[in-house]
């Protein structure tokens, strides 16, 4: 699957705030290009929380493990929480031997590199083995991130 069609899935989410810094923007220069999504109705980006998800498609200081300076190369960001994390990995985020995981392998569920820890997942070019459970993983963090905001309002 193109990192397009995971665009245009996302853009299709009620309340959907995509933040995209691109070339000389306010934003640092190490985002441009990437993606970042936020259930936000009021179109605002929040300053109190971060995004559910994110599509990254470089490598960032702190987070090269993915190898995604190769040509091609993106990753899917998800907060999906310990339950579903469980499910997708097949571990608790807690158990996490870094020694076992390659970050850089393509269409496979790994926890993500710095955060999966707080119930992270990340795949590394999206394709037919995890496609459908990608995008109904983030169809789920959007539900939930839309449940705290609301859950914030009250």
């Amino acid at each position: 699957m193109s990192m397009q069609q995971i665009l245009t899935e996302l853009r299709t989410l009620d309340g959907v705030l995509e933040l995209a810094p691109e070339p000389g923007s306010e934003h640092p220069e190490i985002s441009w290009g990437d993606h970042f999504f936020y259930y936000a109705p009021d179109g605002q980006v929040p300053n109190n929380r971060q995004p559910y998800a994110t599509i990254v498609t470089k490598d960032y200081p702190d987070d090269a493990a993915s190898r995604l300076d190769a040509p091609d190369r993106w990753r899917v960001n998800i907060h999906v929480g310990s339950r579903a994390f469980t499910d997708l990995i097949g571990y608790a985020p807690g158990d996490i031997d870094e020694a076992t995981v390659d970050y850089s392998t393509a269409d496979v569920f790994n926890p993500h590199p710095l955060y999966g820890a707080y119930g992270w997942v990340c795949v590394v070019n999206p394709g037919e083995s995890t496609l459908d459970r990608t995008l109904d993983a983030l169809r789920g963090a959007h539900l939930d991130d839309r449940r705290r905001v609301e859950h914030r309002q009250r």
